[in-house]
């Protein structure tokens, strides 16, 4: 499709203007809002699209100081969502993900409009620790496909955050908590401060969050890295590690591997004996602190005409841990080194694969310094015919800054060797002090920038016999840029590691949308009321060209008890900046592999040849409310998304597994997928590439079911929820492959359980409420152990439940104080063969157990 279809949609919006359609002046004026999905202002929150809303209420029930807390619970999220209990490769990022494909996904929205993407680097994700709870009204989910609404990333669904902009009054809350270990503290303090005037509304708030940290050392489950040996007795549990040691393990050319001692000296190297447990110095929970100001001004031009402006500045400090470093390098074995490896059967003049972890100079910290800002101005008013129209322009920038000390120039190290400067058989060459020149710290920035002006016009334009046709449409112009400029050495490929490059790169888009809602029938038999709801999206992207997308949804409400609803929508995902101009760079990835380590280095990055992701989706609902039972309701919501020209990589392990036998030897190189993946292996490590394809289709499919009671009992007021939703189907093809994710728990990708529910009892009195919620989680296969579970000490997880309570107590009018505890029965994550990191997939579970908070709320 050429650009002209962009020009045509404007085109076919321009007669919309002059409608002076309107509704009878006599008609009594009903308060209408807009729902997430729809840009249509409705008397009715029920629309074809299921949406879940949790109020500011709810999230501070729930002891959340960060929004990821409440909405990685969601019984739709799944997958990889990363959080403060992921140390490995988060970046101090807290993200989303919908329907468990992919939070990039996931459209985030704040009152409506897009949340600039931030975190490190060129961020493609929207960080949620930019959004400040305290300023939270409630938060909308669409869990629906929305592109023809919202554009790009509305796949799997839309988050919208609303935030406080009519409060009154100012309001101090204090909180703190801590695991039952005593670690992992947490505490947070904000104050809200509104006010009304002549012409107007201001809103402002500050909040400050200080997350402390827990180490995997101070957890029975995580404190080794459990490998599993196979004995007489069947599979056994042992403390494993890594391969790549302290004092050096040698690789020799009569196949002999070696570790070295402190004093010197070398042994014939004992996997079970002398690998190294890089779990005790990794975190298990990571620090962060955060300082957000957010403020909301609406302002009166006229009696039709309103300025309203957004503005929002979050600057995060954040830090993981991890292991010494592991470096490794080649080297020839000259007489000035010593005789120490003669005994073992080495000469000299052969070549020796040394590898080592330098615990000599300390762990490896990683911190993340991350400014992110948006701001939102705009005008929107009402014309004489009842129509509203609005005008914005929204700019979002990101920067950040991260670091990673205790590196070594290993460059330098061999070239000395080389020189005869330093002798790596030498214990004491490896000291601290010795190793100062060596050490360098890597400092790595990043950002993304993001304009939009958009302008809208909705209302209705004329009567039909069921009632009146509403209409919304508009246009948008975007501009996203995004960059990442890698430490000298790194980018100059003289650290341990391959080199990394560079990202750079921006592309823009010109959108026009126009959305209907039809009344087909109204108070007829069988149907009270008949809706259809339709919408179309044109946008032309520099990066690839001109493409459409559409929805087609009903709402059929039968009577007051009884309403089913359905929508069929075609989405798409642009690919991002880092996506398409993404330099290519080593990330170290979990594989099992019997003669391999565990860790490959794979070699990732963007594709500037990548083409649009396209979905399918389909809801089909049914909403119940009895008259037989007064606040009963029951939903349920069938779900079916089928994404094609999908972008990744193929899966890591799929890649060994087609390209290794299991000798550790190469095998298929023919092959289109091992000729790709250019698969090496020396020493016991592989190295293959995994760069960013369209490689793929996705699919999932599902059924979401909610009931909820409200009553009055005892003398207090009940509520009563419970929230499930079935995993049908999730599969992955890539390179011809599928898999069938549905039930499984992976190493990388987390967890697709087939059953998630919570359930949610609260009862208020007049002076104080209480909350006890229950988590499920059903229990799931081993990705790892699909091909052979006889050959797993754990080839699937059992079901979890958490148990969380909470309370709060009107002192007076003024002071509220609240407690809880998360993870009541202090429930442990569960060990699985083939797992992501301590032990288990801090993903999908709870790593820190139980943890105790609480909090006051003072209004002035």
């Amino acid at each position: 499709m050429n650009k002209s279809v962009v020009a045509i949609s404007i085109a076919a919006i321009l007669p919309v203007f002059s409608s002076q359609a309107v509704a009878e002046e006599s008609v009594t004026q009903i308060e209408k809002i807009q729902v997430t999905g729809s840009r249509i202002k409705r008397s009715d929150m029920e629309t074809s699209s299921p949406v879940t809303i949790i109020g500011a209420d709810e999230i501070k029930s729930s002891g959340a100081v960060t929004i990821d807390d409440v909405l990685q619970d969601l019984t739709a999220a799944g997958g990889a969502m990363t959080n403060p209990g992921v140390n490995n490769g988060s970046g101090g990022n807290a993200t989303i993900n919908l329907r468990g494909m992919g939070s990039q996904r996931t459209l985030v929205l704040v009152n409506g409009r897009r949340m600039i993407n931030s975190g490190t680097g060129a961020a493609s994700t929207v960080d949620l620790n930019t959004i400040p709870v305290a300023m939270v009204k409630y938060v909308e989910i669409l869990k629906d496909g929305a592109s023809a609404v919202y554009g790009t990333d509305a796949v799997a669904g839309v988050v919208n955050i609303i935030l406080k902009d009519d409060y009154e009054g100012a309001e101090l809350n204090v909180q703190t908590g801590m695991s039952g270990e005593a670690d992992a503290e947490k505490s947070s303090i904000d104050l809200t401060v509104g006010t009304s005037f002549d012409k107007g509304n201001m809103v402002l708030g500050i909040q400050y969050l200080d997350r402390g940290q827990a180490s995997q050392a101070d957890r029975d489950f995580s404190s080794c890295p459990i490998q599993e040996v196979n004995t007489d007795k069947g599979i056994e549990l042992v403390c494993g590690g890594s391969t790549i040691t302290p004092n050096g393990h040698l690789y020799l050319e009569n196949g002999k591997e070696l570790q070295g001692s402190p004093d010197g000296n070398y042994k014939e190297y004992d996997p079970t004996a002398d690998a190294y447990n890089y779990s005790e110095d990794s975190y298990l929970y990571t620090p962060m602190r955060s300082l957000n100001l957010t403020g909301l001004v609406n302002y009166e031009l006229n009696s039709n005409t309103t300025l309203f402006t957004e503005a929002m500045y979050t600057k995060r400090w954040s830090e993981q841990q991890m292991a010494p470093q592991p470096i490794w390098f080649d080297f020839e074995y000259t007489e000035n080194m010593g005789e120490g490896l003669l005994e073992h059967g080495a000469e000299y003049g052969e070549t020796i694969h040394y590898r080592r972890r330098m615990s000599d100079t300390g762990t490896r910290d990683f911190s993340q310094v991350v400014d992110t800002v948006r701001t939102v101005v705009g005008v929107e008013g009402d014309l004489d015919n009842g129509f509203n129209w609005d005008f914005a322009v929204n700019f979002g920038r990101n920067d950040s800054v991260d670091q990673l000390s205790n590196l070594h120039n290993v460059g330098s190290i061999t070239e000395d060797i080389e020189n005869g400067n330093f002798n790596p058989l030498d214990e004491s060459q490896w000291q601290a002090d010795n190793m100062a020149d060596y050490l360098y710290t890597e400092q790595n920035t990043g950002g993304s920038q993001m304009l939009n002006i958009s302008t809208s016009l909705a209302g209705e334009l004329f009567e039909l016999p069921a009632g009146y046709m509403g209409f919304a449409t508009g246009l948008e112009r975007r501009t996203e840029k995004a960059w990442y400029t890698p430490d000298s050495l790194t980018s100059q490929g003289l650290a341990n590691d391959p080199k990394v490059e560079p990202t750079s790169g921006s592309y823009d888009v010109s959108e026009a949308f126009v959305e209907l809602a039809i009344p087909v029938l109204a108070e007829k038999p069988f149907a009270e009321q008949v809706d259809i709801s339709t919408a179309v999206r044109a946008f032309d992207y520099s990066s690839f060209g001109s493409d459409l997308t559409w929805k087609l949804g009903f709402t059929w409400k039968m009577n007051d008890q009884l309403m089913f609803r359905g929508v069929r929508s075609t989405a798409f995902r642009a690919p991002t900046v880092d996506e398409l101009y993404g330099g290519k760079s080593p990330s170290f990835e979990q594989i099992d592999h019997a003669k391999l380590d565990s860790q490959a280095e794979v070699i990732v990055g963007g594709n500037d040849a990548l083409t649009p992701e396209e979905a399918d989706t389909l809801t089909l609902g049914m909403v119940y409310e009895p008259s037989w039972l007064d606040g009963l309701s029951f939903t349920v919501d069938y779900y079916d998304i089928a994404i094609e020209n999908a972008i990744g990589g193929v899966d890591n392990q799929y890649i060994v597994d087609n390209c290794i036998d299991d000798n550790g030897q190469l095998k298929n190189q023919g092959t289109a997928l091992c000729e790709s993946a250019n698969v090496q292996v020396s020493n016991g490590k592989a190295t293959f590439n995994n760069q960013l394809q369209n490689i793929g289709e996705e699919t999932t499919r599902g059924l979401d079911v909610n009931v909820m009671y409200k009553f009055d009992a005892m003398g207090y007021n009940w509520s009563a929820a419970l929230d499930t939703s079935f995993l049908h189907e999730r599969t992955v093809t890539n390179a011809g492959e599928t898999i069938d994710y549905t039930g499984l728990i992976t190493s990388g990708s987390g967890g697709y359980a087939d059953v998630k529910s919570n359930l949610t009892l609260g009862v208020k009195a007049d002076n104080w409420t209480a909350s006890y919620k229950v988590r499920y989680i059903s229990g799931m296969d081993s990705y790892a152990c699909l091909t052979d579970p006889t050959a797993c000490y754990a080839p699937a997880t059992p079901s979890v439940t958490y148990h969380d309570i909470s309370g709060n107590y009107f002192v007076n009018e003024s002071v509220t104080v609240s407690a809880g505890i998360n993870n009541l029965f202090d429930k442990q994550p569960p060990y699985f063969t083939g797992n992501n990191d301590s032990n288990t997939d801090p993903y999908t579970y709870d790593t820190l157990g139980r943890y105790f908070y609480a909090g006051m709320n003072v209004k002035f």
